[in-house]
């Protein structure tokens, strides 16, 4: 499971202190894959961070009682001047999973072809988002973190296979999403909650949720 209990964070933006939590407390138990609503600049991604550790909170206790995931499209872990061959096996050691297979999994999903043993600094937008989406797979957790919903890819192929390998990941798995778009979660969560003047309201479903997100929009 995943635990805030009266978590606060906050910034200062020059001009005003912007609240994120307001000593906010809610649970995500596994299982049960879900997804936030929540409008744009209110702290989504501030959020997916402080749940994976990225982040500290100003106050309060974050408790993780299972292997969770760095946010989907976070590069921050990588070396640029290493290849995706280099970083992958770096990477796999760090979270103790063969380097061998890591190698292999992201050079088959990725199909970057001869780019995969080149520095990842050179990569296009897109090359680095698939290689990173790659990496987030080859790893083995019990909740996947996804900022957004799912990346925009223009190579077909590689959102067909990643598409599939996260949909089966979900029968053993735990998903939790933060999006401003209701659609954007339908596909992939069971419950919602909605991220409001500080706190994450939870509910068991997603039109409950948006109940509440379309009425204070």
């Amino acid at each position: 499971m995943l635990e805030f209990e009266n978590v606060s964070k906050s910034f200062w933006t020059g001009r005003q202190r912007k609240v994120i939590l307001d000593r906010a407390s809610f649970r995500v138990e596994l299982g049960r894959s879900l997804g936030i609503l929540a409008p744009n600049g209110t702290g989504k991604t501030t959020l997916i961070n402080m749940m994976c550790g990225i982040e500290k909170p100003d106050e309060g206790t974050i408790r993780r009682g299972c292997r969770i995931s760095f946010p989907l499209g976070f590069m921050g872990g990588l070396i640029p001047r290493l290849s995706a061959n280099e970083n992958a096996r770096y990477i796999a050691q760090l979270y103790g999973i063969d380097p061998d297979y890591a190698e292999a999994f992201t050079r088959w999903l990725c199909d970057l072809g001869d780019y995969y043993d080149q520095p990842i600094g050179v990569y296009s937008s897109g090359m680095s988002a698939r290689f990173g989406f790659a990496l987030l797979l080859a790893l083995d957790f019990d909740m996947y973190l996804i900022d957004e919903g799912m990346p925009q890819n223009q190579d077909t192929e590689f959102a067909r296979k990643a598409g599939a390998i996260l949909k089966e990941r979900l029968d053993r798995t735990t998903m939790v999403m933060v999006s401003h778009s209701p659609g954007t979660l339908a596909e992939f969560c069971q419950s919602a909650a909605v991220l409001r003047n500080g706190q994450l309201y939870m509910f068991d479903s997603l039109e409950e949720a948006k109940q509440l997100y379309d009425y204070e929009a």
